[in-house]
């Protein structure tokens, strides 16, 4: 009941049907003036009189399959909306509590969803009026296009429907040091520990003035969101803005993780992860002139599933031609890898190789030697170190070859001593963290250091001895042999290799074999089997490095030792603009040379392989 005594009650249209009226007889109808009904009338039917003019010139033009997308309908007249200026005050408020009860008479002129198209359909055969009474018009078929002719009519919007997600959305990460919310400006989590401010706990404000080139912080990017928006669609590369390309000198450092050339972001793009894979391999060549044949089982084991980003190769007793032994090198590891340094001290040889893609971001190359031999002419007992910054991380590699003699155990410590305190390294390259190095200890002044070669530690057993035990052990269990290590105990007391580490040894002693088989010294020597050679490693921040695989190369039989092979994942960190780069280069003619001999070898293969498929396939006739 309405405050005038009518009864209201919530149309319907689909109880509607042909020939019946909008109400039936035992519901109350709402009174309305016949005076001002026809009025109302005549003002609502004008401006559908002129919906409808449009409608039917577009029906001759074009026609809607049932199949084809229904664009949004005419808007509503204004005087079907509004009641027009000429309906009294009472009959707009009966119109008013009618239209809130009939929830499926929605607006299609503001909504214009596909829902709405589909409940005006409903309605095209019984629209109601605002009085109460049923609109007397003919369906209309929506056409597919609506031109604007008559200014009367109210524009609508054209609003398509919401497109629907086909799965969850990555969850946001609420973190400070995400990639999307960490600043540019913010040093890196890599560096905290590099920077003299953060040690000191002078506050931010040092740490600002303390920047290399202040003039960055007012022209570089703010953040990440910034520089990834401006990515290329036709490149992954970085962009680089010409106002930064002005600015900046590179000529001092900075901690600002992507503010530098080899930074946080160009990091993190080649290394999500940032670990690098390191491959270093020791092998006392006995100074036989004839090379293996193949050289794939010492560097691309077949028990991996990936090749490594730097491989190290440290030889004692080397070849007489180091450059052939190069060569063969290269040759092995095919066109994927560059040799960024190659440095040798009479017949010490240390090679490095780099996967060409990454050769850009390595500094200039250092090296440096030492001989332990009384005598300085003498070059078969000593050390060569190359050293190097890849990205923010330095890296020096070192093999040696120290004191042979069972009993001679001073003497190696003396070596070692003499090594560390000689060994001239770095000498243009900054140190990464000045504030945990000595002038005494060259091992800490690189961030990771790999030492191996031939260290000649015994095991302090007699051969008999030695040999049971290896008869004894089952599997890949070796404690009872390394009870006896020299090396092991010396470290354990501190007096060689401090902050050094070795991985846990599942191989056999890799010293004395004869040449060309797996028997242990059968001459009248009668040499003691031993783990002669090793590969130690050392890392200013704890797990910098991971050990991936320790083994022997048993395949490998023209010397009297077994190669030892190391496989590393080296943590890395983002670089400063005070790094002076390598520029890319490297040993380009070997690059090439190797690469022919690689080529040549897998022709000559092709055509062994055609004459014997050509001598199987001739058959004779008897």
């Amino acid at each position: 009941m309405s405050g005038h005594g009518d009864s209201i009650v919530p149309f319907n249209p689909t109880e509607l049907r042909s020939g019946e009226p909008a109400c039936k007889a035992d519901i109350t109808v709402l009174s309305v003036d016949p005076r001002t009904e026809k009025s109302n009338k005549e003002d609502i039917k004008k401006p559908y009189e002129a919906a409808k003019l449009l409608q039917d010139e577009h029906n001759k033009n074009a026609k809607l399959s049932p199949f084809q997308p229904r664009p949004p309908s005419l808007p509503k007249p204004m005087g079907l909306g509004m009641g027009g200026k000429n309906i009294s005050f009472d009959e707009k408020m009966r119109g008013r509590r009618l239209r809130n009860s009939q929830e499926s008479l929605t607006d299609p002129g503001e909504t214009g969803s596909s829902t709405d198209s589909l409940k005006e359909d409903s309605l095209s055969n019984g629209q109601v009026l605002a009085s109460g009474r049923p609109l007397d018009l003919p369906p209309i078929e929506t056409p597919s296009f609506r031109i604007r002719t008559d200014k009367r009519l109210k524009p609508s919007r054209i609003i398509l429907s919401p497109l629907q997600p086909t799965g969850t959305y990555p969850s946001l990460e609420n973190s400070a040091a995400s990639t999307s919310l960490r600043t540019t400006n913010r040093i890196d989590r890599d560096c905290l520990d590099y920077s003299a401010v953060g040690r000191r706990g002078r506050g931010a404000e040092r740490l600002q003035r303390n920047l290399s080139d202040s003039r960055l912080l007012d022209t570089m990017v703010s953040d990440n969101a910034s520089v990834h928006s401006m990515k290329s669609t036709y490149s992954v590369l970085n962009p680089i803005r010409p106002r930064d390309v002005r600015n900046r000198s590179f000529l001092e450092g900075s901690v600002l993780g992507n503010g530098a050339l080899l930074g946080a972001e160009e990091l993190d793009r080649y290394f999500p992860e940032r670990r690098l894979g390191v491959y270093v391999a020791t092998w006392n060549m006995q100074g036989e002139k004839g090379l293996p044949y193949n050289l794939d089982d010492l560097l691309l084991p077949t028990d991996t599933d990936f090749a490594q980003d730097v491989y190290v190769i440290g030889v004692q007793e080397g070849c007489p031609d180091r450059r052939e032994w190069e060569i063969r090198l290269q040759e092995t590891l095919g066109p994927y890898y560059v040799m960024l340094y190659a440095a040798a001290h009479g017949v010490l040889y240390l090679t490095v190789f780099v996967r060409r893609d990454l050769i850009w971001f390595c500094s200039e190359v250092e090296h440096a030697t030492v001989t332990t031999r009384i005598i300085s002419q003498i070059k078969t007992k000593g050390a060569v170190g190359i050293g190097f910054t890849f990205f923010g991380t330095s890296f020096l590699f070192i093999t040696s070859h120290f004191t042979s003699g069972d009993s001679k155990v001073y003497e190696r410590i003396l070596d070692y001593n003499k090594i560390i305190e000689a060994l001239a390294l770095p000498r243009n390259l900054p140190d990464t963290n000045p504030y945990r190095s000595t002038t005494s200890d060259v091992t800490t002044r690189f961030d990771e250091v790999f030492w191996f070669g031939d260290f000649n530690f015994r095991l302090n057993k007699a051969r008999g001895e030695v040999e049971a035990i290896l008869n004894q052990v089952m599997g890949a269990d070796m404690s009872p042999l390394l009870q006896h290590d020299q090396l092991l105990k010396e470290m354990k007391k501190g007096s060689i290799f401090k902050g050094f580490q070795e991985a846990s040894i599942h191989f056999p002693p890799t010293y004395k074999f004869d040449i060309g088989c797996d028997v242990y010294d059968t001459t009248t020597k009668q040499r003691t089997p031993s783990y002669t050679d090793r590969i130690l490693y050392r890392n200013r921040q704890v797990d910098d490095i991971k050990v991936v695989k320790y083994m022997s190369c048993l395949s490998i039989k023209t010397s009297d030792h077994r190669p030892v092979i190391g496989m590393f994942q080296v943590k890395l960190r983002p670089g400063r603009d005070n790094i002076p780069l390598g520029a890319g280069q490297f040993d380009r003619s070997l690059y090439l040379e190797g690469i022919r001999r690689r080529i040549t070898r897998e022709l000559k293969k092709r055509e062994a392989a055609m004459k014997n498929q050509n001598n199987s396939m001739v058959c004779t006739i008897s």
